[in-house]
């Protein structure tokens, strides 16, 4: 099956920690993009996504071929009990500024989401303090 890409802004991102884990070997493409109407929130080691009056940092990924099936399954299977929720929505592809229909995972009622991320970009988040 071939579907709708996924637009990832968190671990899941090229160079982080669960990129490799879970997207390795199963991707396309991943071309960085921006999410409008959202706002990011620091969690529990990694990001929310939230609606709002924003833009949310983040990378458009495509499954390879064959891929998409087994694609989709492992992330709903790592995001949804970490209280996310999946919907589609338009990014904009920061290469050409195409706006594109992808799947992404936002904060579901109840998620425990820290301080918002000033600038929507995880990765430009200040550095956790240490006591």
């Amino acid at each position: 099956m071939t579907g709708l890409p996924f637009f990832v802004y968190g671990t899941l991102r090229p160079g982080e920690y669960n990129h490799d884990r879970f997207l390795l070997g199963r991707t396309a493409r991943e071309e960085p993009a921006r999410l409008p109407g959202a706002l990011l929130y620091d969690g529990p080691g990694y990001p929310y996504a939230v609606p709002g009056e924003g833009l949310v940092a983040g990378d458009l990924v495509t499954a390879a071929p064959g891929e998409y099936d087994g694609l989709l399954a492992v992330l709903d299977r790592v995001e949804l009990p970490a209280g996310y929720e999946r919907a589609e929505r338009e990014v904009v592809r920061v290469r050409d500024g195409a706006a594109v229909r992808a799947w992404v995972y936002f904060a579901a009622p109840g998620a425990p989401y820290g301080p918002l991320i000033r600038g929507g970009d995880w990765r430009a988040r200040p550095a956790p303090r240490t006591s």
